[in-house]
């Protein structure tokens, strides 16, 4: 008995050292193998799994690390096309890379703010000044299809704003449909350092009233700071109401969309209520100190979004000031980044915005009440002459009539 045990332990050593040694699972038994070989099919995902076998079994030399980008693509894709997420993306680890360095150190960029990316192209909005974009030419409603020569088709935004800056004295080459249509032409731009201006502001003269503009173009770090200080000069300068332009801006930090709200509403009031699966419900509010100020009519186009589209409909919604303008572009979803193992990262849609009164702006906007669209032949801003006629009207329905 105890000879029998011994030999059957010899067997079965005799296998482990034939294993280790590097006996392939395949040659054994089936009824070892199932003893000694996990079931790795089950445990592998099949993205992995299909992944395994086109790089054994293509006709061509395949790249793996092409392969599980295109794998991971494919999967944002799919939550894209069934959602209609225009906003989730996957960076492949060089991408990533070229977002990160665009966003550090001294990098500088052409000089203008852009819309979203469509299928016919990526909309000029706001050209700054002096700007090499200005210098080139370059108008708002132009359409940049390329950047140096690549279709940016599909692309998100952010990458191609990466793109296009770059150290300063660097060129860049836009492939322009200008107006929007027409063949595309190359304009070649050398880079420089772009001091963007949060805010602009001026008097402007209407029907013998002193009526203030107040364009705050970014919701970038100290953009509620800015914005109150532009409100305030106006008011200083003795403006009896205020354009507030948002035209082309494509927003930014949602604390800076509940500090520039603050400017305006009673501490208390909801600016924005957000939504997520992960992260749970939230509902903002305006924060106090707000500005005593006067009528305000605020100015929005196709391009006002996210941070921006926050600002007008708190306050379209919670003081009925007018909105004016076009519809807006509707970016009801706010993204995350999440780091992958490979390098790259998913900006990944995890919730949505709603108004104060509980309404989505997602693919669809915020509707103006006041529709005043801007020809693209126009030459003067119709939209903001629209704008201040209404806040004329305004300021005509408050002035209290004489009685007898």
């Amino acid at each position: 008995m105890k000879t029998a045990t011994v030999a059957v332990w010899a067997v079965i050593g005799g296998m482990l050292l034939g294993m280790w040694a590097g006996g392939h699972p395949d040659n054994l038994p089936d009824s070892l193998r199932q003893i000694f070989v996990a079931d790795n099919a089950k445990e592998q995902s099949v993205s992995d799994q299909a992944a395994d076998l086109i790089q054994g079994n293509y006709f061509r030399v395949t790249d793996p690390d092409q392969v599980e980008d295109s794998s991971v693509d494919g999967m944002v894709r799919q939550l894209r096309r069934r959602y209609h997420d225009r906003f989730s993306h996957y960076f492949t680890p060089e991408q990533n890379k070229q977002l990160s360095e665009s966003l550090e150190g001294s990098f500088s960029g052409v000089g203008m703010t852009v819309g979203t990316n469509t299928d016919k192209g990526l909309e000029v909005g706001y050209v700054f000044r002096k700007s090499p974009a200005a210098k080139a030419g370059l108008k708002a409603g132009d359409l940049i299809v390329e950047v140096d020569g690549e279709s940016i088709r599909g692309e998100d935004v952010n990458l191609i704003v990466a793109k296009i800056k770059g150290p300063e004295g660097t060129d860049v080459t836009l492939g322009v449909r200008q107006g929007g249509k027409g063949r595309v032409k190359d304009f070649t731009l050398t880079r420089a350092q772009i001091r963007v201006p949060i805010t602009a502001n001026r008097i402007r003269e209407v029907d013998g009233k002193k009526l203030g503009y107040v364009q705050l173009t970014t919701f970038s770090k100290g953009a509620g700071l800015a914005l109150r200080r532009a409100v305030r000069r106006v008011i200083d300068k003795g403006a009896e109401g205020i354009v507030l332009d948002l035209r082309d801006n494509g927003g930014g930090l949602l604390e800076e969309a509940i500090f520039t709200s603050s400017v305006f509403l009673d501490e208390g009031d909801v600016v924005v209520e957000t939504r997520s699966r992960t992260q749970g419900n939230q509902v903002f509010k305006a924060t106090g100190h707000n500005l005593k100020t006067p009528p305000v009519v605020v100015l929005v186009n196709r391009n006002t979004a996210s941070a921006a589209e926050i600002l007008a409909a708190a306050l379209q919604t919670d003081l009925d000031i007018p909105v004016v303008g076009t519809r807006t572009f509707g970016k009801g979803l706010f993204q995350q980044v999440m780091d992958l193992d490979n390098g790259g990262s998913l900006d990944l849609s995890v919730g949505e915005f709603l108004t104060a009164d509980g309404v989505s702006l997602a693919h669809k906007g915020l509707k103006p009440d006041v529709y005043a669209p801007l020809p693209k032949d126009a030459t003067r801003d119709i939209q903001l002459d629209r704008a201040f006629g209404v806040l004329s009207d305004e300021l005509v329905a408050e002035t209290p009539s004489d009685s007898e």
